[in-house]
């Protein structure tokens, strides 16, 4: 699941001021990475000619990147509001093809309006959502209400009474002939047949309350196959009519819900989203933060267990909030990708935005904790399947490489060319740290940033690392970094076939080198 709730282009709010010819450089000069000179932001004024544009330009490179991150079961909901709505929609249909469209959700987030626009109170955002051609919703829980209009039960669990005849639109026999015939009923039993026999011997059609002919939901063929979930139940008018028994409980799951096309409620609340930030924030200077459970419902009803949920207009972090909440209380293994520019913030606590959302992280991440404790104490003879939850998170920031940029010598001089090799004894830059470069060694090696990183604690006289991604990967990386390898590390180490080991060049001897050599693959720095 994708979900992105980005700068909605008010004539006051900030628009990413991207360079596309040099990405990567323009990138780091609005970071803060690179020099004097560099701007993160520019204000998007609809006194510019290019208002719409200009925002729309910002917007297209980053959804073409999202559809080739989506998996073909994926879907893609973004907030907006009315400036750019209309804008987006296109945009998105282009993208991800009008098709795979599903919904305009209006999510009404302010009951009692805002006063900042002339004639009417805006009280309202929008939800565009959009689909992979394979995407399956998993749907809603039913809230409590709900769930007591279940109020009888069988052998097969709890179920409510619908009646079979079929209500509204196309509902009488003049417009579905094919859905009018006669069930017939057992006294006794209640049980429905399509054919009269000596129990089923009240007969009974879809007629409505005016005494016209009407319809049922169910085909006859249907009724055939699932005469079991249909009883005749005689109505307090004297009258025999026919009901379904819609259960609860369907293939062992509980029965979900769609969502409908208007949101409300303190679920999508602005004014409950901020008092629960400043809650656990404080006044930390962020405005607008979108409600954790507004997000935990998109979660909720678009993944399962092992999906990854993507927003790259992070934030305050609230994206990584919600799905902490919903992985404790599903007991299910989702994980968080969240992407924030280094935007400035208004207060002295915080430099910047990103920084907001990492502790956000961690004070929900130490309430989750708080709550896994509180259930086992509070029932420590009971198995306690949520404790497993995974709160924690890693933060990677775009920097430039570990290694020495080769120079171009296109139009050097034959002397400066060959001082070049003055200092190449070593291709690292100076000053490079293990961390980072073990970061950028196993991305190099084509392991993600999500492999499993172990350190050796058995192997005493080297700092080594074990690099494992079994997912993408059947063979693992061990990494040492160390300015010296100890023959006793090679003696300790045991690798298979198609593993690595990656280290210095300058740390091994020749005659290392060749013993290496003749246990495992080497690759050197």
């Amino acid at each position: 699941m994708i979900y992105i709730d980005p700068p909605y282009n008010t004539g006051n709010d900030f628009i990413y001021n991207d360079d596309f010819t040099d990405p990567l450089e323009a990138y780091l000069e609005y970071t803060g990475a690179k020099g004097e000179g560099g701007e993160l932001l520019t204000t998007n004024t609809r006194a510019d000619g290019r208002f719409h544009s200009k925002w729309l330009n910002m917007m297209y490179p980053r959804l073409i990147l999202a559809r080739q991150l989506m998996q073909e079961d994926g879907v893609i909901f973004v907030s907006i509001d009315d400036n750019e709505v209309h804008n987006l929609r296109h945009l998105l249909n282009e993208v991800f093809g009008e098709e795979n469209f599903v919904a305009d959700i209006v999510i009404i987030n302010n009951l009692k309006g805002r006063n900042d626009k002339e004639h009417i109170a805006t009280a309202h955002e929008r939800l565009l959502m959009f689909k992979s051609p394979n995407f399956q919703e998993i749907g809603l829980r039913m809230p409590g209400d709900r769930i007591d209009d279940y109020d009888q039960s069988d052998e097969r669990g709890k179920y409510r009474l619908l009646g079979l005849r079929k209500r509204g639109g196309a509902d009488t026999r003049e417009k579905r002939p094919n859905l009018f015939y006669p069930i017939y009923i057992d006294p006794n039993s209640g049980q429905v047949s399509c054919e009269k026999d000596r129990s089923h011997s009240l007969e009974v059609i879809p007629q409505k309350s005016d005494g016209v002919d009407g319809a049922w939901r169910w085909g006859k063929n249907t009724v055939k196959r699932k005469k079991d979930k249909l009883i005749g139940i005689i109505k307090t008018t004297g009258e025999w009519d026919v009901y379904q028994k819609d259960y609860l409980i369907v293939d062992g799951k509980e029965k979900r819900i769609k969502p409908k096309s208007v949101w409300f409620g303190s679920s999508v609340s602005s004014d409950s989203a901020t008092k629960s930030f400043r809650k656990l924030m404080g006044n930390c200077g962020f405005r607008n933060p979108k409600p954790v459970e507004f997000i935990e419902d998109l979660i909720e009803y678009a993944t399962e267990e092992g999906d990854i949920v993507l927003d790259f207009f992070a934030g305050s972090g609230t994206t990584g909030h919600a799905l902490y909440n919903k992985n404790l209380e599903s007991g299910f293994n989702r994980s968080f990708l969240l992407i924030q520019i280094q935007e400035e913030n208004e207060s002295n606590e915080f430099d910047n935005i990103t920084e907001i959302a990492k502790e956000r992280l961690r004070r929900a991440g130490k309430i989750i904790t708080r709550k896994i404790r509180n259930i086992d104490e509070s029932a420590p003879l009971l198995p306690n399947t949520n404790t497993n939850v995974d709160n924690g998170f890693k933060v990677y920031k775009l920097s430039k490489s570990n290694y020495k940029r080769w120079k171009n010598i296109e139009d050097m001089e034959i002397p400066v060319i060959t001082s070049i090799f003055d200092d190449i004894s070593t291709p690292l830059v100076k000053g490079w740290k293990k961390d980072e470069l073990l970061t950028e060694v196993l991305l190099l090696e084509g392991f993600p940033l999500t492999s499993q990183i172990t350190y050796l604690d058995e192997v005493l006289q080297n700092e080594v690392y074990s690099v494992s991604a079994q997912e993408f990967c059947d063979h693992n990386l061990f990494v040492c970094l160390d300015d010296t390898i100890e023959p006793n590390t090679i003696e300790q180490l045991e690798l298979e076939k198609d593993d690595i080991f990656i280290c210095l060049d300058s740390a091994l001897t020749d005659e290392l080198k060749a013993q290496l050599q003749d246990k495992f693959n080497v690759h050197v720095i």
